[in-house]
């Protein structure tokens, strides 16, 4: 770092221009903190993107992947991850204010921000009241590439303590393709007849692929109940 003109260094520049006026690897070498023996922060901030694929990779890399470059210890890989979830977080809209998810698009605007990217499969169920309003989200499985495994009851044991009147099935598609299998198909199936057991209706399966969704109340796989699209046809991110 000591060849760059101190003005022109990332903190120096943060201050002088702000945020937007930083590259992607001045910001991470913001976060990393400092270089190593053999590198500066900056130059480590390249080997990063390089390694996981850029900023989009960013968004998918987990703690291992940041510790394969030379220098990225367990802290650094800490705080690069950390800062990735919570910039996820504050893109997740309405957070705060119980947003109202009554139609597929507010579902999928809630939904990818934080988990359109993930690198593995992540199963959970968004719980609304009788307005769908959002009560909470729920995270119940966490799986390989491209499977995760849930079961009925640990789905509406979850949304019967949340006194959910309504659930919102979603998972995410880390090969980017936001089709539904017929493993996805059949555990809807599945989901939504022990629902109707159990009173709390399943309106919905979202699935998320990057920047995409699928949504199967929109695409005429489930009783659509109130949650359609504002043209009442298929429409994807």
């Amino acid at each position: 770092m000591k060849s760059i003109p101190k003005g022109d260094r990332p903190r120096e520049k943060l201050g002088r221009l702000g945020a937007d006026g930083l590259g992607d690897n001045e910001l991470l070498a913001i976060i990393l903190g400092c270089g190593s023996s053999k590198a500066d922060a900056l130059s480590l901030a390249n080997q990063v993107l390089d390694t996981v694929g850029g900023l989009r990779g960013l968004t998918r890399a987990r703690g291992s992947d940041l510790r394969r470059v030379k220098g990225v210890g367990q802290v650094r890989a800490a705080q690069v991850v950390a800062a990735v979830e919570l910039g996820r977080r504050t893109l997740a809209v309405g957070a705060l204010d119980r947003p109202r998810l009554n139609n597929p698009p507010a579902l999928a605007a809630y939904l990818l921000p934080l988990y359109g990217t993930r690198a593995v499969e992540h199963f959970g169920i968004v719980m609304l009241d009788t307005k769908h309003r959002m009560i909470r989200t729920a995270v119940l499985s966490v799986g390989s590439l491209d499977t995760t495994v849930v079961h009925p009851r640990e789905v509406f044991r979850e949304a019967a303590a949340a006194c959910a009147a309504a659930i919102v099935l979603f998972h995410n598609h880390p090969s980017g393709d936001p089709t539904p299998s017929r493993d996805d198909l059949s555990l809807t199936a599945r989901l939504m007849e022990a629902g109707a057991v159990m009173g709390i209706a399943v309106v919905d399966h979202v699935i998320l692929a990057e920047s995409r969704y699928f949504s199967l109340a929109e695409a005429g796989g489930l009783p659509s109940h109130d949650l359609v699209s504002p043209q009442g046809k298929i429409e994807r991110l």
